[in-house]
């Protein structure tokens, strides 16, 4: 409440500023078929799944009594949570508080069974979704959060019958209204191989789905390089006739592709109680975690590439400089073995390999971010009188921004001039523009591409008394 001042005269007021919000980068959405479900460690006395249900909930929930676990396949209404709710009052409960355990896993199946979760740490994922068996879909968000992730959404494919090519599509149109994400992978377009025309599909429509909202890019995956556990006579011909046919629509620039698939580092129970060590899964997880963890430790303008991968035994097929010769300049960032370095991504392109400004992932996710951040920090602008009052704010807040970016060396130039401009003014907006309502900003950036080819030249000169730089 404001103080009420009765003495006319000058007053002081201390006003602490909170910094401002950065906006978020690295944050993915996964796309894949897993069942929502909620803890219980028992259920009520006498009851039997499903036999003690309604007949219009029988085969929509089960209770998988090795596991303690409430499971729910498909995407519960609001009807069936407050049925369920509502049946739990008519059944036998030890105690009361057995009732509120009940209803309180109910509540949490409901919200768990949403088309779209949040999960902020690993084993969030194993505390609400359960898999199917040929998911990939929990490798990835392990892996996004072994190489340095903090947050990502999963986005739930539920098909129906076998349709699981147009489970995977419709499922990204859920992620639409998500503003804060700028990452899209979908794992589980995998699970459909050997039907490779039906990947190409649910990839393309990825594609569509980053050059519709305008404010995400595709981590996309190579085809599998192994049959029958042996690698392909044509390896590099399969990811190529991929590459071919992801990239013949618009926006090609909002995808990037890699190859070739990781061997994970987790354990898997065989049928002998045994574990097996790792697992063949889509490196899409791992490099969103990588994303992630360079945003965060230098910046989105930071090409994702030289960086170790965690959490990767091993590469599903070696990759060597006579393979990478092909494929980098497509625009197929490859995953190498480098020995004492570990495995590593060494690949930084966009599918537009051959668009000159579009080439590098770092510049394509720095005009994104750009325009994320234009879109959240520019709506106090609309309404306001079109005038040059109007103009002169907006050049300013745009400057300021900017600057914090040249500052941080996504930019080139010695100054300012040199690595941006925003133009704001009569020139841009004209009588006949201001009329209609709008108002029109020009922005130029010099973005700094990443050092891609690293050229040492060596001289060699024979018989001289003394070395003098060349000029070269």
């Amino acid at each position: 409440m404001p103080t009420v001042y009765k003495t006319p005269g000058v007053y002081r007021e201390e006003v602490f500023l909170q910094p401002q919000e950065a906006l978020p980068t690295g944050i993915p959405a996964f796309i894949g078929f897993a069942w929502a479900i909620a803890p219980l460690e028992q259920l009520p006395r006498g009851i039997e799944f499903p036999k003690s249900l309604p007949d219009r909930l029988k085969g929509k929930i089960y209770y998988d009594s090795k596991k303690k676990l409430l499971v729910f396949p498909g995407v519960m209404s609001a009807d069936i949570r407050d049925e369920l709710l509502r049946l739990s009052e008519d059944l036998l409960f030890d105690e009361k508080e057995d009732l509120l355990l009940f209803k309180k896993a109910i509540q949490s199946l409901f919200e768990n069974t949403q088309q779209v979760v949040s999960l902020h740490r690993k084993r969030d994922f194993d505390n609400e979704l359960l898999p199917l068996p040929e998911s990939y879909l929990a490798e990835a968000v392990n892996g996004f959060f072994e190489n340095g992730g903090i947050r990502c959404y999963v986005a739930r494919a539920v098909p129906e019958s076998d349709k699981r090519k147009e489970a995977l599509i419709q499922a990204l149109n859920v992620l639409e209204p998500l503003n804060d994400i700028d990452l899209v992978a979908i794992p589980d377009a995998m699970t459909l191989h050997p039907d490779r025309q039906a990947i190409i599909d649910v990839q393309q429509a990825a594609l569509q789905h980053c050059a519709t909202c305008g404010d995400r890019i595709a981590i996309l995956d190579a085809l599998p390089s192994l049959e029958n556990g042996q690698p392909k006579l044509t390896l590099k011909d399969e990811v190529i006739w991929q590459h071919d046919r992801l990239v013949n629509q618009q926006e090609v620039f909002n995808g990037v592709l890699y190859f070739p698939w990781l061997k994970n580092a987790q354990d898997y129970p065989k049928q002998d109680n045994q574990l097996e060590k790792g697992r063949l899964v889509p490196p899409c997880g791992h490099v969103a975690g990588i994303i992630a963890r360079s945003d965060r430790n230098r910046g989105v303008f930071k090409a994702p590439a030289n960086e170790e991968i965690y959490d990767a035994l091993d590469l599903e097929v070696p990759v060597d400089n006579s393979i990478q010769d092909e494929l980098n300049p497509l625009g197929i960032n490859c995953l190498r073995a480098f020995p004492g370095r570990g495995i590593r991504v060494w690949g930084a392109r966009t599918l537009a390999g051959n668009d000159p400004n579009w080439r590098y992932v770092n510049v394509r996710r720095l005009f994104l971010t750009l325009t994320r951040w234009i879109d959240q920090n520019m709506f106090w602008a609309t309404f306001e009188p079109n005038g040059p009052l109007l103009w002169l704010r907006i050049q300013r807040e745009l400057s300021f921004h900017l600057e914090t970016f040249w500052q941080a060396g996504a930019l080139q130039g010695e100054t300012r001039q040199q690595a941006f401009y925003v133009k704001c003014d009569e020139e841009t907006n004209p009588l006949e523009n201001r009329e209609t309502g709008q108002v029109v900003t020009e922005i130029g950036l010099a973005p700094n591409a990443p050092a891609e080819f690293i050229i040492v030249r060596i001289v060699h000169r024979i018989s001289a008394p003394e070395i003098i730089q060349p000029y070269i």
